[in-house]
């Protein structure tokens, strides 16, 4: 698929070392085609590694898409090198002219704060309130999901008494949603979190729909406006490595810290992750692209909202 991405990205390298197609800016304008234009709000710190993620998983899919990255004005990010932020990201500023067929909001590491505490709150939910005009169909990913849920629903998150931390397995309540083709009765989904929103709080509220649900996990998806926004708790983009990567980065560092469940090969950690839920990633996100982003969004991209 011809991803549109911008040139010199460091996940093109990574990517094309992965066999997967990618186009920069400079020879996809030679193509004469309308792409779906996709925003990916990068709240996380690290912010290539989720780059690379999220883009490897919008690769699975025929169409052309053109991928933005957005920070925020209001917040600068400590552990991505500014030269990379000055030249890939722009701030919402200068895109909040432009309409949109997609847009994806990735989870930050602020689950500890009130909503209201976080320091760029103000100008996360001006762009919340400016996706529902200006975007086809909002993807909001664990922390985003939470965040986009009390603003636009009022639903509260709650404390875990532990981390919510591995592999679960979940499934859907409504199988013939197009947004699950090709699933099976059982998926997978990685979990990292400290916070819920819980199942009563959702299936309470008439204008929310709980379409992916676990029996140790709880809520995996909710779904508004006719699949115009996404809430996704988990996260099906992470690669092989993510949950290893952020266990041993605790270790050491706190008292509560946990092996991920349903992870490593055996439940050792010595032993090397098993990747259980790639396919269904893959599937998720072909068919967020195909369903409800290219088959609900106007040709003409000034005719959404």
């Amino acid at each position: 698929m011809p991803l549109r991405i911008p040139d010199r990205l460091p996940a093109i390298d990574i990517l094309k070392g992965e066999n997967i197609f990618v186009m920069s800016d400079s020879r996809a304008t030679s193509q004469d085609i309308r792409p779906l234009k996709i925003v990916v709000l990068n709240l996380m710190p690290i912010k290539i590694t989720t780059e690379t993620d999220l883009i490897r998983l919008l690769s699975n899919t025929p169409l052309q898409l053109e991928v933005k990255l957005m920070r925020l004005k209001s917040h600068t990010s400590k552990n991505t090198p500014a030269e990379h932020m000055q030249e890939f990201y722009e701030d919402f500023e200068s895109l909040a002219h432009q309409k949109y067929d997609g847009m994806i909001v990735t989870g930050a590491p602020v689950e500890h704060l009130d909503f209201e505490q976080v320091d760029y709150w103000d100008e996360l939910t001006h762009i919340f309130e400016w996706a529902k005009k200006h975007v086809t169909s909002t993807l909001y990913i664990c922390w985003a999901a939470q965040a986009g849920l009390y603003y636009h629903y009022g639903i509260p998150k709650h404390p875990l008494n532990k981390k919510m931390f591995g592999i679960f397995k979940h499934r859907a309540t409504d199988s013939l949603l197009p947004i699950f083709r090709g699933f099976d009765e059982e998926f997978n989904m990685p979990q990292s979190r400290h916070t819920e929103v819980r199942r009563e709080d959702i299936i309470a509220h008439p204008g929310l729909s709980l379409i992916v649900e676990s029996s140790v996990s709880g809520v995996g998806v909710v779904m508004a406006r006719g699949g115009r926004e996404f809430f996704v708790t988990g996260h099906w983009e992470y690669a092989p490595n993510t949950l290893d990567a952020e266990y041993r980065r605790d270790l050491g560092k706190r008292d509560d810290v946990e092996m991920p469940q349903n992870y490593y090969v055996g439940n050792d950690p010595k032993n090397s992750p098993q990747v259980t839920w790639r396919a269904h990633a893959n599937l998720w996100f072909s068919n967020w692209i195909n369903y409800y982003v290219y088959q609900e969004t106007p040709y003409n991209i000034e005719d959404i909202g």
